[in-house]
C-alpha cells in the first residue's frame, strides 16, 4: 500500500496540519492501494499563502523562462509516462494498454501543445494602426484553484496546470480523492524541474472541505473546475462572493445523430464511444439518434457489438474496458439501468449486475437499450457508465430536436456522407463542440460546452488566454 499522505507546499513535501486518513480503493478488486490526507482549512491557507508569494514574481518572469521550465518538464514526463500510465489503471481502473496510450498520452500532448502556444503568444500587442499609443497587455489572473476530476486525471490536470504555468499564474491544485496518484507523480516531476517554490501547490482532499476552503479563499483569483454540473453551480456560487473568473467544464449527455447515409462503421463506432473508459467521459455520444429507415438494422447491429464487447481486469492488456471508479458510481448506474426499464426503454444488452467472472471490483455490463424516448431518466441524466439510450427519428429537423432537447451542451455527433448536411446540422447543435463522422477534436481545439456543460474553454490558444486578464494602457510610446 502506498503511503501518500503529505501535501506539496512552497516547493516542499509536507506534512497535513490535521491529518484526517482516507484510502484510495483500487476499483479492479475493490482494495486499498494507497493512503491519502484530506487537507484542512489550514492546510489550503498555507497553498494559497505561497502561491500568493510566489505570484509577486512568477507573474512578471519571462515567457522563456517558463518555456525553458515546461520543456524540462515535458522531457521528465516522458521517462515516467509507463509510472503516470501505472499508477492511473491502479488509481481508476484505466486498462494498461488505454492508460498507456490515451490516459498518460493526452497529459504530454498537452504540455507539447501548450508549450508551442507559449511561443507564439503575444503577451503585449498594439491595439492597431488607428491608435498607436494604445497598448493591449495580457497578464496572468493570479492565484488560481484547480480542482480535477478521476474519470480523465492527467488529461484535466494538465490542461489546468499547464496553461496556468504557461501565463504566469501560480496554483493550488486538488485532484480527486478518488484517483490522487497521478497528479502526485506530476508534482514530484514539477519539483525534478525546479519551478520556482509556491508556484505550483498540490494539496489532497475532498469536496465539502477542501474544495471548499480553496474556492472560498479570499486570496484565491481564479478557480477552473472539472466535474458534476451540480458541484459547478455551489462554486460558483463561493465564486461570486468575491467575484472570483471561473472556469467550468461540466457535464454532458451528447447525441450521436447517425443518419441514412452514415459510412459502415458509423454504429459501432457510436457505441465504441460511449463505452469506452467504462462510459466515464463527459464528452461521451450516450444518446444514439437512429433514422428510421436504418433504425432495426442499427438495433441489430448495436446487440451484437455490445453483447461481443470485453469487460476485463485493467492489469491485462488487450482491447477492454475496466470497472468504474467506486461503488457509488457503480450503484448509481445500476438504479439508472433499472429505472430504464421500469420506464419502458427496451433492454437488448447487458443490463443490472456484474459481468460473469468478475464479481469482485465495479464492472459494469456494457448496456443497451432501444425505443428510448428523450424524456425518460436514462436520456435526461448524465449516467457516466457504459449505457447507451437509443432513439429514432424521422427527419432532420427532428434530429436537431431531440439532441438539442437537454440541459447540457457539451459534444454533439454527426454521421453523414452528405457534407451540404452536416454544415447544416453542425450549425444549429447547441454544443461546444460537433465531432463528424469520427474526426475526433484535435487536441488543441478549444473544449467547452453551451448551457449546463459549463464555462469557459480549455486547451490551445482558448485554454492559455482562459488563465490571462486584458488590460488596456493609453499612451504607451
Amino acid at each position: 500500500m502506498l503511503d501518500k499522505k503529505n501535501f506539496y507546499i512552497n516547493g516542499k513535501w509536507i506534512e497535513p496540519k490535521n491529518p484526517k486518513n482516507i484510502d484510495v480503493i483500487d476499483p479492479s478488486n475493490e482494495e486499498v492501494c494507497a493512503v491519502i490526507s484530506l487537507g484542512s482549512k489550514q492546510d489550503i491557507d498555507l497553498a494559497v499563502s505561497s502561491a500568493k508569494k510566489a505570484f509577486s514574481t512568477w507573474g512578471f518572469s519571462q515567457k522563456e523562462e517558463r518555456i525553458k521550465l515546461l520543456e524540462k518538464l515535458y522531457e521528465l514526463y516522458k521517462k515516467r509516462w509507463s509510472d503516470i500510465a501505472k499508477a492511473i489503471t491502479l488509481e481508476m481502473g484505466a486498462p494498461k494498454d488505454f492508460s498507456t496510450k490515451l490516459q498518460a498520452g493526452t497529459g504530454a500532448s498537452h504540455i507539447k501543445s501548450f508549450i508551442r502556444y507559449l511561443k507564439n503568444f503575444e503577451f503585449e500587442k498594439p491595439l492597431g494602426e488607428h491608435a498607436p499609443n494604445q497598448r493591449i497587455l495580457y497578464e496572468p489572473k493570479g492565484v488560481c484553484a484547480l480542482i480535477t476530476p478521476w474519470n480523465w486525471p492527467m488529461n484535466q490536470v494538465c490542461l489546468k496546470v499547464i496553461p496556468a504555468i504557461a501565463s504566469g499564474c501560480t496554483m493550488v491544485l486538488k485532484p480527486s480523492e478518488l484517483a490522487p496518484l497521478s497528479s502526485i507523480i506530476l508534482a514530484e516531476l514539477i519539483d525534478e524541474a525546479k519551478f520556482p517554490p509556491g508556484v505550483f501547490n498540490l494539496v489532497n482532499g475532498d469536496g465539502a472541505t477542501t474544495g471548499d476552503a480553496l474556492t472560498s479563499h479570499p486570496d484565491v483569483n481564479m478557480i477552473s473546475f472539472t466535474g458534476s454540473t451540480r458541484a459547478g453551480a455551489l462554486i460558483s456560487k463561493n465564486a461570486a462572493n468575491d467575484f472570483k473568473r471561473v472556469s467550468l467544464e461540466l457535464g454532458g449527455k451528447g447525441a450521436n445523430i447517425i443518419f441514412k447515409d452514415a459510412d459502415p462503421e458509423a454504429v459501432e463506432r457510436g457505441a465504441l464511444r460511449c463505452f469506452r473508459n467504462s462510459g466515464q467521459s463527459c464528452n461521451a455520444p450516450t444518446r444514439m439518434l437512429v433514422e428510421k429507415s436504418i433504425y432495426n438494422e442499427a438495433v441489430q447491429r448495436l446487440k451484437k457489438y455490445a453483447d461481443e464487447f470485453k469487460v476485463d481486469n485493467p492489469n491485462k492488456e488487450g482491447e477492454h474496458i475496466g470497472p468504474v471508479i467506486s461503488e457509488t458510481q457503480f450503484n448509481k448506474i445500476q438504479k439508472l439501468i433499472q429505472k430504464g426499464i421500469e420506464e419502458g426503454a427496451k433492454l437488448v444488452s447487458g443490463g443490472p449486475g456484474k459481468p460473469s467472472g468478475l464479481e469482485k471490483g465495479y464492472y459494469v455490463k456494457p448496456t443497451v437499450f432501444v425505443d428510448v424516448k428523450n424524456n425518460m431518466e436514462i436520456a435526461k441524466t448524465e449516467i457516466f457508465g457504459p449505457v447507451l439510450s437509443v432513439i429514432p427519428f424521422e427527419t432532420e429537423e427532428e434530429a436537431i430536436n431531440i439532441a438539442n432537447d437537454t440541459p447540457y451542451g457539451l459534444t454533439n455527433y454527426i454521421q453523414t456522407k452528405d457534407a451540404e448536411k452536416v454544415k447544416r446540422v453542425a450549425r444549429k447543435l447547441r454544443s461546444g463542440m460537433v465531432d463528424v463522422n469520427g474526426a475526433g477534436i484535435a487536441v488543441d481545439a478549444p473544449f467547452g460546452g453551451y448551457k449546463h456543460s459549463g464555462i469557459g474553454r480549455e486547451a490551445g490558444q482558448e485554454g492559455l488566454s482562459e488563465f490571462l486578464e486584458v488590460k488596456s494602457v493609453g499612451g504607451w510610446n
